[in-house]
């Protein structure tokens, strides 16, 4: 019985590794200004397949993101974030994607 139920544990942790094996967590410096910002950064994060949580923090600029190593990289979540307006270190909004952004959201670009 006792074998049993190592068996079942050692299983269960074996599992528990497993799942969270391919997970990576990263912050990615992501240009923005306000409210309309975090949810467009955000859902552009969360819309790369493999992505499994986006949060973006308006005072330090910074996007966490979880994603499965296995199917993503940063510089996927940096090319869609690039694609919805906001530059990242690596990738740059073009010219009209971030002039269709509304007033509030354009930020200074380098």
């Amino acid at each position: 019985m006792k074998t049993k139920v190592l068996s079942l544990v050692a299983l269960f942790v074996m599992g528990i590794f497993t799942v969270f094996a391919g997970n990576k967590t990263e912050k990615i410096n992501v240009k923005g200004n306000c409210g309309m910002c975090e949810t467009r950064i955000e859902k552009a994060a969360l819309s790369v397949d493999g992505v499994s949580k986006a949060a973006w923090d308006k005072k330090t600029k910074k996007l966490e993101v979880v994603f499965d190593d296995a199917k993503t990289n940063v510089d996927k979540v940096e090319v869609a974030l690039a694609k919805v307006g906001h530059d990242t270190k690596n990738h740059k909004a073009s010219a009209e994607v971030y002039d269709k952004l509304p007033g509030c959201c354009k930020y200074d670009r380098e």
